[in-house]
Formats: structure tokens, C-alpha cells, sequence
């Protein structure tokens, strides 16, 4: 069963209605003790990666995610959460990476927000592209991306410059699509992330 850590900061609904297609049960985190009710957590999130950070400092979580052995995967500024630092808010964040987040503004020419669909290329076999064609599309909607970083990439985009679309550490990883607006593509990740 999938926990989703509930900070306010993420578009859940979304997220549970894609679980509830593939079949996939899950309950939400309020608090320290509901992590151990899951076997696999998302960290979801939306807009401002700063504001994410501190509503998740201010939820209490944070020692307890930063401990965990089980599966975690951040979800758009879910993922960017777990980077060393974002530009967006100039903040420090979980540093499970050590990768930065930084903003297309200045270092590409194309419009700012990336947003819509983008084809996606597998890197390091990453375990949640299982029974997903390389260069399948998935829907992005960010105006800051994940420094490529050949260690810790999953899979990597290409929108002006080339970034990561997907990270992986140990058991946390991370993607900066939207699964849950991908169609089959990313209902078969979150399947995947759900059977690791």
C-alpha cells in the first residue's frame, strides 16, 4: 500500500484517482507514526518549491522521510524536494541528491514554463520505466529543472538544454513529469514503483 505524505503541498487528488485506476490501494501521512502503516510513499507537490520545503519542515516529517529504507518517489517539486538546494525561493532542501534545482529563465531560449508533453530517454536501466518504451512521452508542467547528474539520473529530457525527468538513490526516487497526467506511460511507473 502506498502512503502519500499529506504537507499540503500537493495536487493529491489527481494522484489518487490515477492510483485508484491502476488498482493500487493507499491512505494519506499526517503524521510520523502513518509511515509505518506503508510499505511505498510519494511525495507529491505543486508550485513553489521554497514554500513546499517549509510546509514540509513544518509538518514534522522531514527526519522521518530522510530515515526511511521502504521505496519513496517525489512527484514534480516532490522531486525537487529531495535535490541540496532549489533557485525557486532560494532554499535549502532535503539533500538526498546532490543535485540543485534551477530555473530555465536565462539558460534556454525556449518559453518558460516547460509545459506539455515530452518524450523521455531511459538512463542506468531505472527500475520504474520497467515495460516502458525509451523515448515514451510524459506531461510536464515546471519552470525549474534537476541538473542532469549521470550518477543519479533515471531518465532525461530534453527542453533547450538536457535534464533530468527522472533521479534515483538507494531506495528514493524522484520524476519531474506528472505520472498521474501521462496516460499509460505513467500509469505503468507509478504500477512499477508500487511492485519494487
Amino acid at each position: 500500500m502506498i502512503g502519500i505524505v499529506n504537507y499540503g503541498a500537493g495536487n493529491i487528488f489527481s494522484l489518487t484517482a490515477a492510483l485508484d485506476r491502476i488498482g493500487v490501494s493507499y491512505g494519506m501521512i499526517n503524521t510520523k507514526e502513518d509511515f509505518d502503516l506503508y510499505g511505498h510513499i510519494i511525495i507529491p507537490g505543486v508550485g513553489h518549491a521554497g514554500a513546499a520545503m517549509k510546509k514540509l519542515q513544518d509538518s514534522g516529517l522531514v527526519d522521518t522521510i530522510l530515515a526511511l529504507k521502504k521505496p519513496v518517489l517525489g512527484i514534480c517539486v516532490g522531486m525537487q524536494l529531495l535535490t541540496s538546494y532549489s533557485e525557486e525561493g532560494n532554499a535549502e532542501m532535503l539533500s538526498v541528491f546532490p543535485l540543485r534545482t534551477l530555473h530555465f529563465d536565462k539558460r534556454i531560449h525556449e518559453k518558460v514554463p516547460h509545459m506539455g508533453w515530452n518524450s523521455v530517454h531511459i538512463e542506468n536501466d531505472c527500475p520504474l520505466f520497467k515495460q516502458i518504451s525509451d523515448n515514451a512521452y510524459f506531461y510536464f508542467v515546471h519552470s525549474y529543472f534537476i541538473e542532469r547528474d549521470i550518477r543519479h539520473v533515471g531518465a532525461s529530457c530534453s527542453y533547450g538544454l538536457s535534464f533530468a525527468a527522472a533521479i534515483q538513490k538507494d531506495n528514493f526516487y524522484g520524476v519531474q513529469f506528472h505520472p498521474e497526467k501521462s496516460g499509460a506511460a505513467g500509469e505503468q511507473l507509478l504500477l512499477n514503483f508500487s511492485r519494487f
